[in-house]
């Protein structure tokens, strides 16, 4: 197959859906030798900063010298995404070829256990070809959920469950506890784990932890920080656990609130070093000063600044507006939304009514887009409307003018539109 025909042939199992659950993707795995049994390294859940916390993770391991996979979720723009060696995606050609060459595997498993979905194969591809890379450390991002997410296949030794909000409650739970009791289902016995959950999620974690035996460090309690913004040079925070204190950390990613997420990725590390992987205080400080993350608080364009961000949840939003605010200044700001249907739509609209700044509603390519005229209908207010990306960016750009600041946000797939319309080849993502 071309890299077209494999994209093809992946986009074609989204008829089957969301499928939780791990007995296909064991059986692809055994089918192509269990791959996953042979990896250590940092499996990241949780509700928010899941990216992030995967990228300061692979950027420090990378510092130190290590050969690191990376299994970011979801793509911007590129299925290339998904299976990174050093924070590089693979190439198209090589994605094409493994997809053709586990295509019998995948004809197997379909014909004894019904077909498996595109997540469940992208998981099991993943798995593969980073196994013949020759990796030391593997960080893998978990997909949905976490107890029967594909991902739960491995066992890596150190697990971050970042924080439980509400999120894809049709699949993961209309509660908190029941949400946090999924992201919980993660820990493996004997594993060090690092939370930023807060009650009433963090008592599901930890009555979890002491079930499996699972070492546990929670953020605010065994892991402080102490952070500050430096406007639009990213954040400097002081990180104390029980290993260490590292004091003025530095990370170019924005958003105060990414001082928790470092946090996290710090704990991380030291968990790791327990574990017996030499990890010097340079290459911490080193690695966490040159982490990227693109679609997160990113710059993609300027004269209007273009800013966009996956926020696709109410706690993401709330965290995301405020931190624009406070780096606009006075200068003018329009927003530019779309978001799935299956999310919690009223939250989200009323986290963008605080924000006080005209809105445009834009299309979606994808099949689970809200329509912008319902989200219009929605937001009860003054906003204009746009068939897609393309639009409502112009819109945008017209009202904002060449001094104001264009914030697109509400969707990951909505960041990748905009990510291909402007800066195609931002952050190493291959222009398609």
């Amino acid at each position: 197959m071309t890299y077209e025909e494999s994209v093809a042939y992946l986009t074609s199992l989204g008829r089957f859906g969301i499928k939780l659950g791990l007995e296909r993707t064991e059986a692809l795995l055994h089918a192509l030798g269990d791959p996953h049994r042979l990896f250590q390294g940092v499996h990241v859940g949780g509700t928010n900063g899941k990216g992030s916390i995967c990228a300061m993770v692979a950027a420090v391991l990378q510092r130190q010298g290590y050969r690191i996979g990376l299994m970011p979720k979801p793509h911007l723009v590129s299925y290339t995404e998904r299976i990174q060696v050093d924070q590089r995606p693979i190439a198209e050609l090589d994605f094409a070829a493994l997809i053709t060459e586990i295509q019998p595997v995948i004809q197997r498993v379909t014909d004894s256990h019904g077909p498996p979905t595109e997540f469940e194969i992208l998981t099991s591809a993943a798995l593969y070809y980073l196994a013949r890379a020759g990796i030391d450390l593997l960080v893998c991002e978990v997909g949905l959920g976490g107890r029967l997410d594909s991902t739960n296949v491995l066992d890596l030794g150190v697990i971050i469950i970042t924080n439980v909000a509400l999120d894809h409650m049709q699949h993961l739970g209309s509660t908190l506890e029941a949400i946090a009791g999924e992201k919980a289902g993660i820990l493996k016995p004997d594993s060090i784990a690092v939370t930023g959950a807060q009650s009433p999620a963090l008592e599901v974690i930890e009555a979890r932890a002491r079930q499996d035996g699972v070492a546990l460090l929670r953020l605010g309690q065994e892991i402080t920080v102490t952070g500050e913004e430096r406007g639009w040079t990213g954040v400097v925070a002081t990180v104390a656990t029980p290993a260490d204190t590292y004091p003025d950390l530095r990370i170019p990613l924005l958003g105060l609130y990414q001082a928790d997420n470092l946090a996290l990725a710090v704990g991380a590390v030291d968990a790791l070093r327990s574990r017996g992987w030499e990890i010097s205080n340079g290459a911490l400080r080193d690695g966490l000063s040159r982490a990227h993350w693109p679609g997160r608080l990113e710059v993609v364009a300027r004269r209007p600044t273009v800013l966009v961000d996956g926020a696709h949840n109410p706690a993401a939003l709330a965290r995301v507006l405020p931190t624009v605010q406070r780096l606009r200044d006075d200068l003018p700001l329009v927003i530019v939304f779309g978001a799935m249907a299956d999310k919690d739509l009223p939250s989200m609209l009323g986290e963008l009514r605080q924000a006080d700044a005209p809105v445009i509603f834009s299309g979606i390519n994808w099949h689970r887009a809200a329509e912008p005229r319902m989200l219009a209908e929605l937001y009860g207010r003054p906003a204009a409307i746009a068939p897609g990306a393309a639009q409502a960016l112009a819109q945008a750009r017209q009202l904002a003018g060449s001094d104001g600041i264009v914030l697109v946000c509400g969707s990951l797939y909505l960041v990748g539109e905009v990510i291909q319309l402007v800066a195609p080849l931002a952050a190493g993502i291959p222009a398609r």
